[in-house]
């Protein structure tokens, strides 16, 4: 039987993303939206702006090489919850519409949390996971949040939400912690890198609610270590330890109340080093590639291919 060919599109508040899935992914393609020095973010309207000038860039190689496919894939809202929306998904989700008419192939939809998802199984070699319960931690800048994923009725990752940070995200906590260091946005991969040139010993402690967290504390730790003088290198040490042994907490108390299930940890967060070390030796836990971990296209494409012919 011939190998499906599906694309995938994500276009989320910080990467304009395509993706071709045939069996195997043949094309990750991503581009950072431009953030202008010293800001933490973009606004709706800008990424809107800056998406719809990226996806034609992204795509054109994509489609010149592998053009048509079979089906499409896109991510239309943040989350598969009632009310989960975001403007940036309405760019990728218009080209989407219109590559599948021209090609007069289905267009499946789905959240850019279910994308995570597929991408991360996708890259520890683990998509069977996809039709069995296991734990699941979306770790990025939108989004800290634990949930237990089952399939639903057309084998796609229904994610329930089981644990969440009630304030500040943990990518965002890396960024404003980056920026206050003077990096760019956005800072994860800078302030790895600082981090792991302190080799002193580092003193946090998890803010947990049951099994919510609080992660604001972290900002407000580090601003106050860089007014007393203290390294750089030790205040990012102490941000992202600070996420570690809250994730681990986190995990520790969900697995006590839902019993032993495999656990897997998506989101741009989790390409970072010291956390995989950490938290992957404790719990045996799956994690994404670090191509896989931040934004892109490559789960809807892949999950286009599930729900339309089956991996």
């Amino acid at each position: 039987m011939k190998a499906m060919r599906c694309l995938g599109i994500d276009t989320s508040n910080y990467t304009t993303s395509a993706a071709v899935y045939q069996g195997t992914i043949l094309e990750n393609r991503r581009m950072l939206l431009p953030v202008k020095p010293g800001e933490k973010g973009l606004r709706q309207s800008d990424a809107v702006f800056h998406h719809v000038r990226q996806l034609p860039q992204v795509l054109g190689p994509v489609l010149e090489a592998y053009s048509p496919m079979d089906a499409v894939g896109v991510s239309i809202a943040p989350r598969s919850a009632e009310g989960s929306y975001m403007p940036c998904f309405l760019v990728g989700k218009g080209f989407a519409e219109s590559l599948g008419k021209a090609w007069g192939v289905p267009v499946e939809y789905f959240s850019h949390q279910q994308g995570h998802l597929a991408a991360a199984l996708y890259s520890a070699g683990k998509l069977a996971l996809l039709d069995k319960p296991f734990l699941a931690f979306h770790v990025s800048g939108g989004t800290t949040e634990a949930l237990l994923v089952r399939p639903d009725q057309d084998g796609m990752p229904d994610a329930v939400l089981v644990a969440q940070s009630l304030d500040l995200k943990a990518g965002q906590a890396v960024d404003r912690v980056g920026v206050m260091l003077g990096m760019g946005f956005p800072c994860g991969p800078a302030l790895e890198k600082l981090a792991l040139e302190w080799v002193g010993k580092v003193s946090v402690r998890p803010a947990m609610k049951g099994a919510d967290c609080s992660l604001s504390g972290i900002e407000n730790k580090c601003a106050s270590m860089l007014k007393e003088g203290r390294e750089p290198a030790e205040i990012a040490r102490t941000c992202i330890e600070a996420i570690g042994v809250t994730l681990d907490k986190m995990c520790e108390t969900l697995l006590a109340v839902h019993g032993p299930l495999p656990v897997l940890f998506a989101g741009g967060v989790c390409s970072n080093s010291i956390l995989r070390e950490k938290l992957g030796k404790k719990y045996g836990a799956w994690f994404a590639a670090p191509e896989f971990s931040s934004d892109n296209g490559a789960g809807v494409a892949i999950l286009a291919q599930k729900k339309r012919f089956g991996l």
